[in-house]
């Protein structure tokens, strides 16, 4: 009877814990996000150094890891449509977010006039941006701001796209904390990358009425992108989608993605430090709802389910990888989602997952732009035929390639794969480095390396 009674206690204690978790988990990785969270995260580095500074800098001195540069790349920044041309890069975003009076995270970009674009404008001009690469596996961002007095600000973010390490003035140290360590965002993947099938259905299933709604206000956002994406493809594309559930489905997801690396001046709730795989989770699980006959509840369990897989995912990988994190992450997460509305349990996720791995492991990162669209598109569909096979009993079989008897085993092997894909990243920085010497000289003196 004693010995019961413990356990009872013990459970009764660890569920409580995990519903504290929770809240914070949402917190960190339940977040809006104006635009691409690579450059929003620069320019939020950037926007802090400013305030600091307290006037406008003559020179930036930016130098961040290559998985954040390749982010930055092609990627459209929002608010900055002028004559009908938005500007695109890490040299803006840095020059930006250095205009910027007011440093607001992730949602940076909502803040941005046609006055700071002239501003950073004339600073790329004048030979004032200069990038430079560091040679580091985890997100990177040190800035140094300079006036024309002398006088600098320094900064630094590191791990995930809001860990601000650093702020120093004229050499003196104003704050400092270690790198991820006491970083919420950090605690809160590595709390998902602990938890197992069995935790994350427990957790879902015990969510609150406020949770629920928090999940709704991100599902709402991102619907909304993908909407307002439909609208900027050819009417033959839109056509195409209405003739297949799925094909809509996937084509409400590429619409989203595309819309919001093309620059849409519209707030998405991100997953995962990620707007792209906030959209890949969470339009398929609003759209298919109603075609399956899924109730609200059900539906909210398996949402916030493909989310602690995305962010168990994302905790192994890391912020940024050489795979394709909507693939690899979100992907996976959303085929654990689809699974669950479905009315699978642990064997049947696990099985989709296995199903997944074996088929999309491997899709690389070339950096964020609008082909990340097609990609998203490509993880859906994949995630449904995960899906459908699963339910059907049928699973890749151990005996094949990667795929691990359960998902953890499957997940762990991804993993591994994707950490042997160095040489990768340096091949498509080679590329872009190439296609990059043509580009600068669009954008003035301004020196990247």
């Amino acid at each position: 009877m004693h010995i019961k009674w413990l356990q009872t206690c013990a459970k009764y204690y660890k569920n409580l814990v995990s519903f504290m978790d929770l809240e914070r988990y949402l917190e960190s990785e339940w977040v809006r996000t104006i635009g691409c969270t690579e450059p929003a995260s620069i320019a939020y580095a950037a926007g802090v150094a400013r305030r600091w500074l307290g006037k406008a800098a003559r020179r930036i001195q930016l130098e961040v890891d290559q998985r954040t540069y390749k982010n930055c790349y092609a990627i459209g920044i929002p608010h900055t449509d002028i004559g009908g041309r938005t500007k695109t890069g890490i040299v803006w975003a840095a020059a930006i977010g250095a205009s910027l009076k007011e440093a607001n995270g992730l949602e940076c970009f909502k803040d941005v006039t046609r006055q700071d674009i002239l501003d950073a404008e004339a600073l790329i001009k004048s030979g004032g941006v200069f990038i430079s690469k560091v040679p580091t596996s985890h997100l990177y961002i040190d800035l140094i701001l300079e006036d024309g007095d002398g006088h600098t600000v320094h900064t630094r973010i590191e791990e995930t796209h809001t860990n601000l390490v650093l702020i120093e003035r004229d050499g003196e140290v104003v704050e400092q904390k270690d790198g991820g360590s006491t970083d919420p965002t950090m605690e809160a993947r590595r709390w998902a990358e602990g938890l197992d099938i069995p935790d994350m259905i427990q957790i879902a299933q015990g969510m609150g009425e406020g949770e629920r709604a928090r999940l709704k206000e991100g599902k709402d956002l991102n619907l909304k992108i993908s909407r307002h994406g439909l609208q900027l493809f050819p009417h033959s594309f839109v056509e195409l989608l209405e003739s297949d559930p799925l094909t809509n489905i996937s084509g409400h997801v590429c619409a989203g993605v595309y819309a919001r690396m093309w620059g849409a001046s519209m707030p998405v709730m991100s997953v995962a430090g990620s707007g792209n795989k906030g959209i890949t989770l969470t339009v398929p699980i609003s759209l298919i709802r109603d075609e399956w006959g899924v109730d609200e509840s059900r539906q909210d369990e398996a949402l916030l389910i493909g989310m602690l897989y995305t962010s168990k995912i994302t905790s192994h990988l890391g912020s940024l990888s050489t795979v394709c994190g909507c693939s690899n992450a979100a992907g996976i997460g959303l085929a654990a989602a689809l699974t669950y509305m479905r009315g699978g349990g642990e064997a049947e996720i696990s099985r989709a997952v296995n199903n997944m791995v074996g088929n999309i492991t491997g899709m690389i990162c070339d950096g964020a732009k609008i082909g990340c669209a097609l990609k998203t598109m490509t993880a859906v569909d994949a995630a449904f035929r995960a899906t459908a096979l699963a339910m059907s009993g049928v699973g890749i079989p151990y005996e094949d390639g990667i795929v691990g008897h359960e998902a953890e085993e499957s997940i762990q092997n991804m993993v591994r794969i994707a950490n042997g894909m160095h040489k990768t990243d340096e091949e498509i920085l080679g590329i872009m480095d190439k296609k990059m010497a043509k580009i600068r000289k669009l954008l003035g003196k301004s020196a990247e390396s």
